[in-house]
């Protein structure tokens, strides 16, 4: 399918602005460049939505986190709860640049979300990032009922490295034995950083997120080349994906991390886990942050948010 005519124009609009590309800024200067260009595209913050801010203990200090709430759930209702790990490659992103998305998917799926302002790299290497990942996690299974959510009802997600978060978590959470989750929702995850895939090479530049930049956020990452080999960097080098819990892994055709996600739901239905595969042939990377202008991001976020609340029906 060919490459969506709103997407082309908005690709056409930041070539012409001039925008730089992620990699030859600075992380602290990449951060502030994401937190000014990403409200073009994510559209109006949502008025039917309330959250509240406040920090948890994490394994280096207190995590903040942002906690979403439809405003017309009952408000003595234990709700069913995300775990949202943001993108941004491990080193930029945060709750703020997330903040309307997660809103749209506290609305449509009736769910509570709990936002995750992890520590990011190169101030905190891997696996800095899956520590707070994880710790927050624990922290809403153990302390759902006082943030009005049912932790027995519990999901996590997040898109590009706060997919990659995800499954990892979804990967500790089985082989730790707790806590239960019902469901994990992957958004355009990176999965294997040692990948060479079709789609790397075919998408490796021109649609937003570029091969170059994916390498630059790998290198701030880690702390050795070795560490891409390790499931917690790279979930799909996991020996088995067995006993995970069930999953929904979202693509886009023009994507650089495309054929790794598809790999990542191949792999997941050999091993036995209930997944749904959903591909946007026609989007890029980063799409759920423009549903401003991309009617398909926000029927994406309808649907993922309903598949969430569904998996955590019973």
């Amino acid at each position: 399918m060919a490459l969506d005519p709103i997407v082309r124009k908005l690709l056409d609009a930041a070539a012409a602005a001039g925008r730089p590309a992620l990699n030859s800024l600075p992380p602290v200067e990449a951060r502030r460049f994401m937190r000014e260009t990403r409200p073009a595209t994510e559209g109006p913050k949502l008025d039917t939505v309330g959250h509240v801010d406040r920090t948890i203990p994490g394994p280096a200090g207190a995590i903040p986190v942002r906690v979403y709430r439809p405003n017309s759930a009952n408000p003595a209702a234990k709700l069913p709860v995300l775990v949202y790990l943001h993108g941004g490659g491990w080193v930029i992103g945060d709750i703020e640049t997330h903040h309307t998305l997660c809103q749209r998917l506290s609305e449509s799926g009736g769910l509570l979300v709990v936002s995750v302002d992890y520590r990011l790299a190169p101030e905190h290497k891997f696996p800095a990032c899956v520590e707070d990942s994880w710790a927050a996690t624990e922290w809403v299974a153990a302390n759902a009922a006082e943030i009005g959510g049912d932790g027995t009802r519990l999901a996590v997600g997040g898109d590009s490295a706060g997919g990659n978060l995800a499954a990892v978590v979804a990967l500790m959470a089985r082989d730790k034995g707790a806590p239960k989750l019902g469901f994990q929702l992957l958004i355009y995850p990176a999965v294997d950083a040692l990948a060479d895939t079709g789609s790397m090479a075919k998408n490796a530049d021109g649609y937003l997120l570029t091969r170059v930049a994916m390498e630059w956020f790998y290198d701030l990452y880690q702390c050795t080349r070795a560490d891409r080999t390790d499931w917690r960097f790279s979930p799909l080098r996991a020996a088995t994906l067995a006993g995970v819990c069930p999953a929904m892994v979202i693509t886009a055709g023009f994507d650089p991390l495309r054929d790794e996600g598809r790999a990542y739901a191949e792999r997941l239905a050999h091993d036995g886990v209930v997944v749904e595969a959903v591909d946007y042939s026609s989007m890029i990377h980063g799409f759920f942050g423009m549903p401003g202008p991309l009617s398909q991001s926000r029927r994406g976020i309808v649907a993922a948010a309903q598949a969430t609340r569904d998996a955590l029906a019973g």
